[in-house]
């Protein structure tokens, strides 16, 4: 499509999962070195897939958390893309994708279960190696620096997701 935002990018979905308290799941990234170790659950949008699956489909591979113990509160209509910069674009584990870096359309769910719902070995895929509930201000700060920017842009959007448990858009 000609007109489609970034197409130099790969699709992508992120996921703010906040607990009835108003802090979000952050995930410790599996064999990442610190600092740089936190973010929430991310992913590609498969062929075919709508963004909405993709995000669902993400959130229960990198959690265990099935769609059931969620409930939408929101979602950040547009397009937010970063991209990877040149250290990592060229390393030949990533330089077969072609891709500039991601677009990710980003979703915010209320968590309604339990702890135990909670498998980070779901998918078999291991992406997360522990996780922890805490306040989405602090992400920007966890997160590796290229993608800061993306995650200060999920802040702003989904802040009002920390006190307050209406779904809206």
């Amino acid at each position: 499509m000609a007109d489609e935002p970034y197409p130099n990018h790969r699709p992508n979905v992120g996921i703010a999962l906040f607990n009835p308290q108003g802090q979000v799941w952050i995930g410790k990234r599996d064999a990442s070195e610190p600092p740089w170790q936190w973010q929430l659950p991310q992913g590609g949008i498969d062929p075919g897939e709508s963004p909405e699956a993709a995000g669902l489909r993400e959130l229960f591979e990198e959690t265990g958390v099935g769609a059931d113990k969620v409930t939408y509160l929101g979602t950040i209509k547009d397009w937010i893309a970063y991209d990877y910069p040149p250290d990592v674009r060229d390393d030949p584990r990533f330089a077969r994708k072609r891709h500039l870096g991601q677009k990710q359309r980003w979703f915010a769910y209320r968590f309604n279960g339990t702890v135990s719902d909670f498998n980070l070995e779901a998918h078999g895929e291991v992406e997360f190696c522990d996780w922890r509930w805490g306040d989405l201000s602090e992400l920007p700060g966890l997160i590796i620096p290229w993608k800061r920017a993306t995650y200060e842009k999920v802040v702003a959007a989904f802040e009002r997701f920390s006190t307050d448990p209406t779904p809206s858009d």
